[in-house]
C-alpha cells in the first residue's frame, strides 16, 4: 500500500467509508489493500479456510464472524495458506488465534483480539456476499484500504 487511509480520504472522502469499529493489527503488515472478498460465518471458519486456499490475486478477506469473541476464525495454518496463496490481508469482525504467529507472517491481519478456542469446522455461511460490519457495506469487489488509522472500502 502506497498512499495512507488518512490522505486517501482526504482525496476522495464521500466515494469512501470509514469503518467505524475498532480492529487491531495482528498481522505482520498493518498496511495492505486490495478487491474484497468476503465470507459470512459464526464460530464455523470451515469456508475462511476454503476461500484462503485459493488465488488470492492480492484480494482482501473480509470475514464477518458476527463480532464473535467466542472462537477464532482464523490461526496461524489459515494464515499461512494465504500467504502462500497470495492474499493480501484479512479483516475479522470476531477473533483468531496463534497471534504471534500471525505477526511474524507477511499478511494485514485485522481483528477484534484473539481466542484460542478452535471453531466449527462445518462449513455453514456464506461467500462472496455483501457483509456489513458497523454500518459499511463490504461487497465483493470493491476495494478496501487498511493501515494503522483505521479501513476504508469504496462505496
Amino acid at each position: 500500500m502506497t498512499i495512507a487511509t488518512a490522505d486517501l480520504y482526504d482525496e476522495r472522502g464521500d466515494d469512501l467509508d470509514s469503518l467505524s469499529l475498532h480492529l487491531l493489527d495482528l498481522g505482520g503488515r498493518v498496511a495492505f489493500d486490495g478487491l474484497v472478498r468476503t465470507v459470512r460465518c459464526h464460530r464455523d471458519n470451515a469456508l475462511v479456510k476454503r476461500v484462503l486456499a485459493t488465488p488470492g490475486d492480492g484480494a482482501v478477506l473480509v470475514v464477518d464472524g458476527g463480532g464473535s469473541l467466542e472462537s477464532a476464525l482464523v490461526g496461524d495454518l489459515i494464515a499461512g495458506s494465504a500467504v502462500q496463496h497470495g492474499w493480501a490481508g484479512i479483516i475479522v469482525h470476531g477473533v483468531i488465534r496463534d497471534r504471534e504467529a500471525l505477526a511474524s507472517l507477511p499478511l494485514g491481519v485485522k481483528a477484534l483480539g484473539s481466542n484460542p478456542r478452535k471453531s466449527a469446522k462445518d462449513g455453514v455461511g456464506e461467500v462472496d456476499v455483501p457483509v456489513t460490519i458497523g454500518g459499511v457495506v463490504f461487497a465483493p469487489g470493491r476495494h478496501v484500504w487498511a493501515d494503522a488509522d483505521g479501513v476504508l472500502v469504496e462505496r
